[in-house]
């Protein structure tokens, strides 16, 4: 058996080598034990529901850079709700206090490595949190190999269960992959169907080509140059309404 000090109380705590969590029999603290020392456990709560996860994403995807009627055709496959373990260092920096968040599980989801933490939401995760169902993803990476390229000196480190909803979708017979942050309903995406630029390239070049014929007209005949011009704005300004509302 092992020891160290309970994080918070200084009291005595036991625990086999291979333990991650041990709890302190003292304040009954659940305290996270890894090669790099102990630090305590925090979990955020969820603060954004199902049925919001649903909404926050058709809005992200009416964007003006998400494909045509994505927001309307993506077909959602799966909505999962999950904790993703971080880790958080408070480390004194030039005399002041900076936060670093890295995570604690391999991932390939989009966003899990620019996650921010609201440090006044933070609770401690133990037998009286209520994590509503949500699935943990497990643990795969130790917290020791951050702390050498971490600036200053340490004041705290600690796990911290972050909440999100994982996303799948399909549109246009291709698999898409959206993370929503349900602290603050940010949404992460490396990969989605993007509106096609071709037509807007299109509206420009004819409209470029219209107005360098026309400043050539201009010289002869400045009138009738003035009036086409005016025509060709007209234009261009209903090719590309068109095609923002249509393409």
């Amino acid at each position: 058996m092992a020891s160290m000090k309970c994080p918070k109380c200084a009291a005595p705590v036991e625990f086999d080598a291979g333990d991650r969590f041990v709890k302190c029999s003292y304040c009954s603290s659940q305290i996270f034990i890894d090669k790099a020392g102990a630090g305590f456990i925090y979990a955020l709560p969820f603060s954004v529901t199902e049925n919001d996860a649903v909404g926050i994403f058709r809005r992200w995807a009416a964007g003006p850079t998400r494909a045509k009627d994505l927001d309307k055709l993506a077909q959602i496959s799966s909505l999962k709700k999950q904790y993703f373990p971080v880790y958080m260092f408070k480390r004194d920096v030039n005399g002041m206090e900076h936060v670093y968040i890295e995570p604690a599980a391999s991932t390939t989801l989009p966003g899990l490595h620019n996650l921010k933490v609201p440090g006044g939401d933070l609770k401690i995760f133990d037998d009286r949190f209520d994590t509503g169902g949500a699935e943990l993803v497990k643990i795969d990476i130790e917290m020791a190999p951050y702390l050498s390229s971490l600036p200053g000196t340490a004041k705290e480190q600690a796990l911290v269960y972050f909440p999100i909803w994982r996303l799948d979708y399909a549109f246009e017979q291709r698999a898409y992959v959206a993370v929503i942050s349900a602290s603050s309903g940010e949404v992460f995406s490396g990969d989605f169907p993007k509106r096609s630029s071709g037509a807007y390239m299109a509206v420009a070049g004819l409209g470029f080509l219209a107005f360098l014929a026309e400043g050539l007209l201009a010289i002869a005949s400045p009138v009738l140059a003035g009036a086409l011009m005016a025509v060709t704005v007209a234009g261009v300004f209903g090719a590309s309404n068109y095609v923002a509302r249509r393409m």
